[in-house]
This record gives structure tokens, C-alpha cells and sequence, in this order.
């Protein structure tokens, strides 16, 4: 071929197809007809268009590569005349129907936000503020995406239509394909002199400060919408939303299972044994715990509607206080003596212990089930 494409564009040989698009979309800027009218500017301009064409087209560009010409020619093992089997499939399968020009302006992206919040603040609820970074409407452009005083132009290739069509002859006769038009990119219309802000996207990245309602009874997982409070889509678009997730600490106390919350207790033996009162902050202040006399390790005491309240529905879960009585590893001679009177009256000196049996496996309850026991 006479014409190196790569050398026109000022590539590698190996460049990536992004790479081939900036190339091409920066020297579009410069050698653009309205920029630079001269005729020799033209005659690039539209050299550096078709070079892009045969770039950005896998098949062209393999066809290129290995010695072809991109535009009468499939290349080694295609089907000649400039028509291969892509466009065998294009032809019967309507990829050459009209799509019209893409639009700049498209909704923006969706994003999850995660926040750390506490026990209580997931129980009663709170008002946040965090800072946000995001896309807004670029200031300066209004989301045009162009520069002040200056307006988008129809493309002069596709003449606003996004693409451009070439027609082949094959075996089965003339058919006429759709491609995306290299100059445009399949917008229809070319930004000659972009926003010097945004650089044509029409939105810029800031960082904003966001409220946030914390509603009562979320859990760590739980998902709250803000319905376009998200970033701005490309060309000014609309505001996609934002997701707050709630991931809860852990607490210092209080573990959480569901709406409920649990806690432990521990108490020596003699206040189980007599019975008292413990003092317990809860989330909704001090309060006592009413252990009674004879209380075993073990034993839970729940505290009704001190839990979380329900997040879908009315009412709140319980606060459930787990016993456990500490026995005693150390004993002066005064304190083991009194133990010992004190198992004397109670005729505990030599326990014989109560048995029961273990937790049985899953085969042992089959085989009891069988036997009839």
C-alpha cells in the first residue's frame, strides 16, 4: 500500500483501538475544515479519515495489515470484492437498517455510597452529612460541551445522519452496509471547539457536601435510594441515582441479632444465689436488671421493646440479658470454711451430681426411632 495509515495518524503499528481514537480525534481538532480552511489542511483532513476508517474496522485493518487493499479485499481467507462473511451476516440479519445518529447527552451512572453508622444511630435514626465526589453540569458550557460562543456542527461525512454506507458487490449482488461514521463517532455532529473546562463532556467532577436520613431500624446492609442525587450524565444528562449502604459498628456491649439485642451478665455466685439488682445502660437510658435469687448460669432475662425498632412495621425488638454465674478459684481459709459450713447445712458435702444424657448424634436417633424407643 502507498499510503501508511499508521504514519497518518502518527501511531504504532500495534497501537490499541483506543489509542487509534484519540489519535484521530486530536488531530480532527486541528486540521478541522473551520479551523483550518487552507485547501492542504483539507486534503489531511480527510486523509487522516479514511486512515481512521481502515484503523478503527477490525477486518479493514487485518486486511490492511497483511498486505490487502481494506477496501476491495477481505484479506487471506476472506471472500474477496471487499465482502466478507460479516457482511454476509449484516445483509440478512438488518445491521444494515438505519440507526440514526447517537445522542451525546445519556443518563448517569448509578453509584453506592457506604456509611458507617452506630448502634444507636441505626436504632432511632440520625441526619448525616458527608461529602460527595461527583459529576455535576459543567458551569461553564451548561452541558453543550462546547466553548463559549461556539455551537456543535453536523458532521460533513454523514451529514448528521451517524453513519455511512458503502455498497458491495458479492455473489449474491449489491449489498449496501451501515457503519458507524469514522469522522463523528456516530453522534452526527462534531464539536469543532470544545468547552475548555469539560473538554467537551459537559460535566465536570466536584466534590459536594450530601445530607443524608438515617431511618430507624437499619442493619447493616441495608440500602437507601436518593433519586437523582447521583452524578450527571455525558452532554449534560440526567442524574442518575445514588445508593446509600449501612454498614453498623460493632458495639461495646450490645450484639445484635436481627431486631433483637443480647448482652452478658456476669455475677458472682452468692449474687445469684441471693439475688440483686444490676444497673444496665441501654439505648434508651439506665435501667436494673432484676435478678432473682436462685438464678442459674445460663438463664436468659429478657427486656421487652428495648431492642431495634422494626424497620417495616411498628413496634421494637426485645433486649435479652444473658446470666453467667462465676464461681470463685481462689479462697482464703475464712471464706473456704464458710463454704464448707454452708454445704454442711445444705448436705452438699459429697454430691453424687445429676446425669442426663448427652446430645445424640443423627444415626443414634434413627436407631432409638427403630427400636421403639
Amino acid at each position: 500500500m502507498a499510503t501508511d495509515y499508521y504514519a497518518v495518524l502518527g501511531v504504532r503499528r500495534d497501537a490499541s483501538p483506543e489509542e487509534i481514537k484519540k489519535a484521530y480525534r486530536r488531530l480532527a481538532r486541528e486540521l478541522h475544515p473551520d479551523v483550518n480552511p487552507d485547501p492542504e489542511t483539507q486534503e489531511r483532513f480527510k486523509e487522516i479519515g479514511v486512515a481512521y476508517e481502515v484503523l478503527s474496522d477490525p477486518q479493514k485493518r487485518q486486511a490492511y495489515d497483511l498486505g490487502g487493499d481494506p477496501f476491495n479485499g477481505a484479506g487471506a481467507g476472506g471472500f474477496g470484492a471487499g465482502f466478507g462473511f460479516s457482511d454476509i451476516m449484516d445483509a440478512f440479519f438488518g445491521a444494515t437498517a438505519s440507526r440514526g445518529p447517537r445522542s451525546r447527552v445519556r443518563r448517569g451512572q448509578d453509584a453506592v455510597i457506604r456509611m458507617e453508622i452506630d448502634l444507636s444511630e441505626a436504632a432511632f435514626g440520625a441526619t448525616r452529612e458527608i461529602q460527595v465526589d461527583t459529576a455535576v453540569l459543567c458551569p461553564t458550557c451548561s452541558g453543550e460541551g462546547t466553548a463559549p460562543g461556539t455551537h456543535v456542527m453536523t458532521c460533513d461525512m454523514c451529514r448528521g445522519r451517524g453513519e455511512v454506507s458503502q455498497v458491495t458487490r458479492s455473489f449474491l449482488g449489491q449489498v449496501m452496509t451501515s457503519r458507524p461514521c469514522p469522522q463523528c463517532q456516530g453522534f452526527g455532529t462534531m464539536i469543532p471547539n470544545p468547552c475548555p473546562e469539560c473538554a467537551g463532556d459537559g460535566r465536570v467532577r466536584t466534590r459536594r457536601p450530601l445530607r443524608v436520613k438515617i431511618p430507624a431500624g437499619v442493619d447493616t446492609g441495608t440500602r437507601v435510594r436518593l433519586d437523582g442525587r447521583g452524578e450527571v450524565g455525558p452532554g449534560g444528562g440526567s442524574p442518575a441515582d445514588l445508593y446509600i449502604e449501612f454498614v453498623e459498628r460493632p458495639h461495646a456491649v450490645f450484639q445484635r441479632r436481627g431486631d433483637d439485642l443480647h448482652c452478658t451478665v456476669s455475677l458472682p455466685m452468692t449474687a445469684a444465689a441471693l439475688g440483686t439488682k444490676v444497673p444496665l445502660e441501654t439505648l434508651d437510658g439506665w435501667d436494673e436488671i432484676d435478678i432473682r435469687p436462685g438464678t442459674q448460669s445460663g438463664q436468659s432475662i429478657p427486656l421487652r421493646s428495648l431492642g431495634i425498632p422494626h424497620l417495616r412495621g411498628t413496634g421494637r425488638g426485645d433486649l435479652i440479658v444473658h446470666v453467667e454465674v462465676q464461681t470463685p478459684s481462689k479462697l482464703d481459709a475464712e471464706q473456704e470454711e464458710l463454704l464448707r459450713k454452708l454445704a454442711r447445712l445444705r448436705d452438699e458435702e459429697r454430691p453424687s451430681g445429676t446425669f442426663s444424657p448427652g446430645q445424640q448424634g443423627l444415626f443414634a436417633r434413627l436407631k432409638d426411632a427403630f427400636n421403639g424407643r
